[in-house]
């Protein structure tokens, strides 16, 4: 008999309560080893342009990170949603550039800001599973964009604790890695 899998809004809802349970100060420490992680992973497989994306809902905090790499010239852009049916364009930010929310209550460059493409993109998870893929808010806004060709590196960034089996479905698309604090899986 085939054990049924959870249903995947309820499982993005707890997963999300168990997140934001975490303290704050053990998220902190989390995110500080993820970042470890990925400086590792940059040293042996440099990008030129990251697609990052701004925190929320508790998820890895990484922004200390991006003040990192922009110091050290690599260009940064932040995700924006130009239509709820298309892949997500990039627009360039730098760490102290303005930000507002869409109306959806993410976090987006302010004012004027030029399109990247970026060769890496940073993917925040609510969820991953063995296989490298990502439960994310439901939008489908990354599969979306990694469904274009040529498609950029893409690293999920989430908390070990997030990892859980679910049903994957013929739109999803596997990362190549998924970062947590306990390390990478490749």
């Amino acid at each position: 008999m085939t054990a049924l899998l959870p249903d995947k809004n309820c499982l993005r809802k707890d997963l999300i309560a168990q997140r934001q349970a975490s303290a704050a100060d053990e998220r902190a420490t989390w995110d500080a080893a993820i970042g470890k992680h990925l400086r590792h992973l940059l040293e042996r497989q440099p990008a030129q342009a990251i697609g990052a994306f701004w925190p929320m809902r508790s998820e890895p905090d990484l922004r200390r990170l991006f003040a990192e790499w922009a110091a050290a010239g690599v260009k940064l852009a932040l995700p924006v949603v130009i239509d709820p049916d298309l892949p997500l364009k990039f627009l360039a930010w730098m760490p102290g550039d303005p930000l507002t929310k869409d109306a959806m209550g993410v976090w987006v460059p302010a004012g004027a800001s030029g399109e990247v493409t970026p060769d890496l993109l940073l993917v925040p998870c609510v969820g991953y599973n063995r296989e490298r893929f990502r439960l994310g808010y439901g939008g489908g806004f990354y599969d979306r964009t990694l469904a274009n060709v040529p498609r950029p590196r893409a690293i999920g960034i989430a908390y070990a604790c997030a990892r859980a089996d679910f049903t994957v479905e013929a739109h999803d698309i596997a990362l190549d890695a998924i970062v947590t604090e306990a390390g990478i899986d490749e």
